[in-house]
Order: structure tokens, then C-alpha cells, then sequence
């Protein structure tokens, strides 16, 4: 496509550094650079230059990069130039750019180029800037296998399965007279197995790599003093929260990130659930309620000690490890759930983690750690995840909806033809399976979703 304008953003962090870069793309390269620059440097050569003011007076001096069109990331002609990392320094050069006819690109517009260009799927510039937010190495290789084009890959080759199929449905339809048996036809059902097999394979690689882009959100919840911030703590290996005998010490939320192998856990702490006339206290409560209602797991804490005692005072046979009865008002409906009954160095019994019932429940000593290893290891398999070296593909939500979609059209399409024969209507449906394939890789989608996706991006990326 051509663009009527040119751009120009600062593509380094902002803030003061060693090295600043700013890129410019668009029509008006070679006329900007001998304006700015003197001369138009070598094609991908490095070359060391002035960058002049209008009177020239020399701005800053650095490297010049040169990439004429097509041969660069937007397609366009490209200039990226390298100085110094003042913050004074590269705004005198930027307003001096904008002089010279460029504008101020907006957040991911580079990368919208290069889409529009066919440089890149919506997929692979979705992948460069979760390679630029990965959290872990493992979230790194999941975005650079996706920004290399294996996603797509993937995508495109379960596509072409899918108009294989379309190919000898859509013959049946347009040459009756052929007599093409095609529910009786020996590769129908290795298609459709292999089209299954596709979906699944695709989905999972996926899903993993959508755990390593978001993290799963884990609130640890309970009742005041059953031991949520010292599980916090321990599991973050630092004194992130105040930990004292008092009920009620935590009131607001606290967040607290860590890695396992590879997957983001972003914690959660909250206020103790109870019934309080302290207006600030109540407030920690009602967040605590928010933040659950939004986690992909809670951790209810079980004080295992004083439920013992209490049952030991009622004069009930105390029975340690039966669990506590959750309260219906504690939780909101549907929150996925593990009870961790904390203190059991306190009852002398061993940690252990009793997946026959429901909700999940494990048995651990915080103060002393005895469980964690337990607890750590269920929280990977809560999440599904299958390891940093999983294959995963780097994802979001939309992608993994897309092939939801795409697999339930295909299954609805199989179904209804098993069933009435008709051919027309699975080809349909088969084409509604190719066009939600299509969403994820920008080859179908509105105008909404491709502005609401690059908008996300950084400014010069």
C-alpha cells in the first residue's frame, strides 16, 4: 500500500540511556535524509553521520541505517537512526524530522505497515510485541517460535486441510451425476481424523503459550489469620507482606509475581474474609471478594490447628484432616478452587495433597514449608501447563477463541451431515471454519479488532 504520509517515533525505551533510536518509514525517506543526514546512505550499510538542523548546525552525530522498499520491516523505505540516548538530544531530532514533513507515528503503526504490506500476519506482529513483554525465557522462545512464522505455518497447513475436504464436498454438491458416494468415501473420515488432530494439536500448543504470555492469577483467600500472607511470602521468597498475630493486619490487595518452570503466577493476597465494622477493613474484604471473582484459582487457607481445637473444645471428635466447611457467602459461585489446610506441623501430621475429593484439598506447614513443593506443583498442573519446553506457541485469548470456533464449526458440520446428508450445509460449515482460521492470522477480521490490536503496541513498534 501506499501511504500519503511518512512516520517517525522514538523506537528505544524513552528516558534518559547510552543509545537512542528512532525510526522513520515512508515515501519521504530519501528526501528527509538529505535534509537531514547530507547525503542518502548505502542500502543496509551502517553509516556514520551528523544529523543537522536546518541551519546546519549539527543536532547529534550516530549511525544511519538505510532500507529502500520492499526490502524492510513496513515495506516502505525505512531510516533508523542511531545516537545519543539524551532525552533533549532525540526530541531536537524528532521535532527537527517533523519539520521535514514526517508525523508522529502512533502506538504499533510500524507494525500495522508491515501487515498491510504483507510483511507480516497480524499473528507474527502480535508475537514481536509479546516478545517484547515476555516474562521468562520460556515466554521468549514462545514468541519468537510465532514471530518466525510457525503459528501461522500451522494455521496455514491445517487451511489447506480444511479446503481439501471443502474440495471433495463442494464436487459432490456441483457433479450429482458423477454418483460421488462421498459419506461412504474411504479418505472422508481420515480427513476429518486428521483435521481433529490438527485442531488439537494446534489448541494446546497455543493454550500453553497463552499461560506463558498472561500468567495465571492465583488469590489466596481464607479467614483472618489462617496464614495468607506467609504463604505469599513464601512463596515469593521475600518479606513482601506485614505478618503479624493480629487479625485484620492485611486490608488491601498485595500482587506479587514468581516463575515456575517457566509459567508466571501472579499471586494475590488479600484481607482476611469476615465480617467487620471497620470501614477499612470492610473495604480489604470487598476487594478480596472482586479479586476472586476474577482469578483463574483461589487458594482458600484452612488454619487445620484451630479447627481441631475447635472441635476438641465442642466436644466432637476431632478429626484434623476432614476439612472445613466453606461458608456460601466466602466465595463467589464458580471460582475454580484448592483448600490448603495450613499448620499441620502444629497437629504433627504429614503433607500430603488428597485429589480424590472435590474441591482439591492440601495439607502443608507454611512455617515450616513442609507442602510447598506439594502446592507448586499443583498450580502448573491446575493450570495445564505442560513445561517450558512444551513447543508452546505464543497466543491471546482471541486466537485460542478462533480455533474454538473453528473446531465446533467443522464438529457441527460433520454432525449434521452424519445425520441429514446434507452436503451444502457442511460445506457451509467448513467455510465458516476457514474464515475463523482466517480472523487469527488477520486474512479475515474487521477494521475494529486489526486498529484494537496494533493500538496495543508501543509507540515506534
Amino acid at each position: 500500500m501506499n501511504f500519503p504520509d511518512t512516520i517517525a517515533a522514538l523506537a528505544s525505551a524513552p528516558g534518559r540511556g547510552a543509545i537512542g533510536i528512532i525510526r522513520i518509514s515512508g515515501s519521504k525517506v530519501p528526501d528527509i535524509a538529505l535534509a537531514l543526514l547530507g547525503k542518502l546512505p548505502a542500502a543496509r550499510s551502517a553509516c556514520l553521520s551528523n544529523f543537522l538542523a536546518a541551519d546546519g548546525s549539527v543536532l547529534d552525530a550516530g549511525l544511519a541505517l538505510y532500507f529502500p522498499a520492499p526490502a524492510s520491516f513496513t515495506g516502505e523505505h525505512v531510516l533508523e537512526l542511531q545516537g545519543h540516548g539524551g532525552t533533549v538530544v532525540l526530541d531536537l531530532v524528532l521535532q527537527r524530522l517533523l519539520s521535514l514533513g514526517c508525523r508522529a507515528a502512533l502506538p504499533g503503526e510500524f507494525s500495522e505497515r508491515a501487515f498491510l504490506n504483507g510483511k507480516i500476519d497480524v499473528t507474527q506482529a502480535e508475537a514481536v510485541a509479546d516478545l517484547i513483554d515476555a516474562g521468562s525465557a520460556a515466554a521468549v522462545r514462545a514468541a519468537t517460535r510465532s514471530m518466525r512464522g510457525e503459528f501461522s505455518e500451522r494455521i496455514a497447513q491445517l487451511q489447506q486441510r480444511l479446503t481439501e475436504l471443502r474440495k471433495l464436498v463442494e464436487a459432490a454438491i456441483d457433479f450429482p451425476e458423477e454418483d460421488i458416494d462421498f459419506a461412504s468415501h474411504s479418505k472422508t473420515e481420515q480427513q476429518l481424523a486428521g483435521i481433529f488432530a490438527g485442531f488439537d494439536s494446534i489448541t494446546a500448543a497455543a493454550r500453553q503459550g497463552n499461560l506463558l504470555r498472561d500468567g495465571l492469577t492465583v488469590v489466596i483467600a481464607g479467614k483472618p489469620n489462617a496464614g495468607k500472607s506467609s504463604l505469599l511470602n513464601r512463596l515469593a521468597g521475600e518479606d513482601i507482606a506485614i505478618v503479624t498475630d493480629l487479625p485484620g493486619t492485611t486490608r488491601d490487595v498485595l500482587r506479587q509475581s514468581l516463575e515456575l518452570d517457566g509459567l508466571t503466577v501472579n499471586l494475590i493476597d488479600t484481607a482476611g474474609l469476615r465480617t467487620t465494622t471497620d470501614v477499612i477493613e470492610a473495604e480489604g474484604v470487598r476487594r478480596a471478594r472482586a479479586e476472586m471473582s476474577k482469578a483463574d484459582l483461589v487458594l482458600y487457607l484452612v488454619d487445620a490447628a484451630a479447627e481441631a481445637r475447635a472441635a476438641t473444645e465442642a466436644n466432637l471428635a476431632a478429626v484434623p484432616d476432614s476439612g472445613e466447611r466453606l461458608p456460601p457467602d466466602d466465595l463467589p459461585p464458580g471460582v475454580p478452587l484448592v483448600v490448603i489446610r495450613n499448620k499441620i506441623d502444629l497437629l504433627e501430621l504429614p503433607a500430603r495433597i488428597d485429589t480424590a475429593v472435590t474441591p482439591v484439598r492440601i495439607h502443608v506447614s507454611v512455617k515450616s514449608g513442609a507442602g510447598l513443593e506439594l502446592l507448586r506443583s499443583h498450580l502448573k498442573v491446575a493450570a495445564g501447563y505442560q513445561g517450558a519446553d512444551g513447543g508452546a506457541l505464543s497466543a491471546r485469548s482471541r486466537h485460542l477463541d478462533a480455533l474454538a470456533r473453528a473446531r465446533e464449526c467443522v464438529h457441527r458440520g460433520a454432525e449434521g451431515f452424519a445425520r441429514t446428508r446434507a452436503l451444502e450445509l457442511f460445506a457451509e460449515d467448513l467455510r465458516l471454519a476457514q474464515r475463523a482460521l482466517g480472523e487469527i492470522t488477520g486474512e479475515f477480521g474487521s477494521d475494529e479488532l486489526l486498529g484494537e490490536i496494533f493500538r496495543s503496541f508501543c509507540i515506534g513498534k
